[in-house]
């Protein structure tokens, strides 16, 4: 009998000791702009750290963040997130990984439905009864004065695209020249300082939206919209890039998707590696192009 007690005490002890990761989503139906709280809640932390997406950062890209509060203590923490969503349909949030010392625990995901509350039977009274006015010719140039302007500036600019079409224009759409483009946003957004400030969300958000409009412009790939398994499966199909560069673009775009919904903390040295990747993937571009040129020859 002793025997058993003492291990029924162990067993409690060892739960007391553990920590308990809770979530909570107050309204699972929302009306356009309805504010609704996502709460994160650990308890029994034992003075542990806890790693989670940044402040702002913690919810999908359609949750637009009204306030969002920490609060943490040696045994709790607890984070409350209230935000709103703009647009009709259902929204996810997913399955959170959060690190809670050398431990990392997940949270339970959310399905969140988004109605338009207003009746297209709903009757809008005018507040005072329509009056008759009579218009003289002033009045007709004031109401449609900017449709007559808008329509000579229509012609003007087809005009000028003509003359710019029939004496000819210098090809901005050279490699070369979106090489040399790419290469200065690129530099932009080293000059953000992102890496070194261990902003990941906002650099990998900024990086893959760059590499997406060089791979639509420089090598004809509508990656602008495809979602990323889409466009790994058509640049192999496609063998327009080359293994290497085409294996730069898949790490650091499946890293991206991680990061975006909080299942991937890289750290600085990983992500100054996706950039100088990056970099150097265009620079290379030429080659691709003038492998496929000769391959087209052949």
């Amino acid at each position: 009998m002793k025997r058993t007690a003492f291990f029924i005490f162990i067993f409690l002890s060892f739960l007391a000791g553990a920590q308990t990761l809770y979530s909570h989503l107050d309204k699972k139906t929302l009306a356009l702009g309805e504010p609704a709280v996502f709460t994160v809640r650990i308890e029994n932390l034992g003075g542990k750290d806890v790693f989670i997406a940044p402040k702002n950062q913690l919810l999908p890209f359609h949750f637009e963040v009204i306030k969002d509060s920490i609060s943490k203590q040696k045994d709790l923490y607890e984070r409350t997130v209230e935000f709103a969503i703009y647009q009709e349909g259902v929204f996810k949030i997913p399955q959170l990984d959060i690190k809670i010392g050398d431990e990392v625990q997940q949270t339970i995901p959310y399905e969140v439905e988004v109605v338009n509350t207003a009746k297209k039977e709903d009757q809008i009274n005018d507040i005072m009864n329509n009056k008759s006015v009579k218009l003289e010719g002033r009045d007709y140039w004031d109401m449609y004065k900017f449709y007559l302007l808008g329509f000579l500036a229509v012609v003007a600019l087809i005009f000028l695209v003509w003359q710019f079409i029939r004496y000819g224009r210098r090809r901005i759409s050279s490699p070369v020249v979106l090489t040399n483009q790419t290469l200065k946003k690129l530099e932009s957004l080293r000059k953000k300082k992102y890496i070194e400030n261990g902003n990941y969300r906002a650099f990998y958000v900024n990086i893959i939206d760059i590499t997406r409009e060089f791979l639509t412009s420089q090598y004809h790939i509508p990656a602008n919209v495809l979602l990323t398994d889409d466009l790994i499966e058509y640049m192999k199909n496609n063998n327009t890039i080359s293994i290497e560069n085409e294996k730069i673009v898949e790490d650091v775009f499946l890293r991206g998707d991680m990061v975006k919904f909080a299942k991937n903390f890289p750290d600085t040295a990983i992500m100054q590696k996706d950039f100088d990747d990056i970099k150097a993937f265009v620079k290379r571009s030429s080659k691709d192009l003038e492998f496929e040129k000769l391959r087209k020859d052949v």
